[in-house]
């Protein structure tokens, strides 16, 4: 299998895209299509408000329609999941988004799932997409962390602010599973874990692997 699953990161943050590419690692095998985590250069620094989220959509679907002919598919790597639908519309080949898949598979390792925002002003865009999916019974709530996409590489800082919101999600909320609300927290999935006690979906890993499988058995 000789095409590319691109793996989209909207913004020009290339540690961003550095921890994407080291979180879909173990999702690497011969005789698969090929990974490929890539930079959106011209981006924000993070995905953040919706002006952002509107910008990166149009940029999204311009990188897919130039790469489409050797691609096996594509994941957006925001968690807004921006261009995701009007790219469904456009390629022949699967469309994942990070948000959907990570809520998808919260699902079926736990009954309430609590996720884990950067900023206060991304949970009514993450509430909404919960409501469009007929979800919001299932999320227990949003515990943002008040730092965004650049500030996340202070990785004590944010790992410890993570923790905290974690372990309330668990405590306060009653979350069975943690979902991290972006793409630039990838590389605390497993810390995290270890101290909350809690399955935790890393939303990349989860529409990467969505997105094999989609793929392997050609649907």
């Amino acid at each position: 299998m000789s095409r590319t699953l691109y793996v989209i990161n909207p913004n020009s943050n290339a540690d961003v895209t550095a921890q994407l590419n080291a979180a879909v690692e173990p999702l690497r095998r011969a005789g698969g299509p090929e990974i490929r985590c890539v930079t959106l250069e011209a981006g924000p620094p993070g995905v953040e408000t919706q002006a952002h989220v509107d910008g990166a959509a149009l940029a999204v679907n311009d990188f897919a329609v130039r790469h489409e002919a050797d691609a096996a598919g594509f994941v957006v790597a925001c968690f807004s999941d921006p261009g995701v639908a009007q790219l469904r519309e456009r390629v022949a080949v699967p469309v994942l988004g990070i948000s959907e898949s990570a809520v998808l598979t919260a699902l079926t390792l736990g009954h309430h799932f609590g996720v884990i925002a950067i900023l206060p002003g991304s949970i009514p865009r993450h509430l909404r997409a919960w409501g469009a999916m007929g979800i919001s019974q299932r999320c227990v709530g949003e515990i943002a962390i008040g730092r965004g996409v650049s500030a996340l590489a202070d990785r004590e800082a944010t790992l410890a602010a993570m923790i905290d919101a974690g372990r309330r999600l668990r405590d306060e909320r009653g979350a069975h599973v943690l979902v991290m609300g972006c793409a630039g927290m990838a590389g605390f999935r497993a810390p995290l874990a270890e101290a909350c006690g809690l399955p935790v979906v890393e939303p990349t890993q989860a529409a990467t692997a969505m997105a094999l499988g989609r793929v392997l058995l050609g649907w």
